[in-house]
């Protein structure tokens, strides 16, 4: 009876962890870490590529990260759509030193930047293309 218990308490748990993991995935949410944060195309780096006129979606990557490739597909849609904005993808095992600046801990995570190259918002996890749109209509 005891290990009945035990594997519904665990079971629980283990569900209560996937539940509020797949809630927060892929939101595109403000953290109050990234307030006055600027990333220029020196910080970037010249051969990623330049800031947008309005805005930019600056991806972090890594070569064995699955949900990196479709959110790659929806950024490319995001930035053809919308004029002004560019998309910048950023092996995070090659810039190491701007991954521990910006406290990425997890690929892929894509972050906007305004066109002044302040932070505005940051996803964890593959966002959606809607909460993409959403954002960028706050940066621009």
């Amino acid at each position: 009876m005891t290990g009945l218990l035990v594997c519904v308490a665990v079971l629980a748990a283990a569900s209560t962890y996937g539940v509020l993991h797949k809630r927060r995935s892929g939101r595109v949410r403000v953290r109050g870490r990234d307030d006055g944060k600027r990333l220029g195309a020196d910080r970037l780096g010249g051969e990623l590529g330049e800031l947008g006129e309005r805005a930019t979606l600056v991806q972090f990557s890594s070569a064995f990260c699955a949900p990196c490739r479709a959110t790659r597909r929806v950024l490319g849609e995001v930035a053809g759509m919308v004029p002004g904005v560019t998309h910048i993808e950023i092996d995070a095992e090659a810039h190491l030193d701007l991954v521990r600046e910006l406290d990425i801990l997890k690929t892929p995570t894509v972050l906007v930047l305004d066109a002044d190259g302040h932070i505005v918002r940051r996803a964890t996890g593959q966002p959606r293309k809607a909460d993409v749109l959403a954002a960028l209509g706050e940066a621009v």
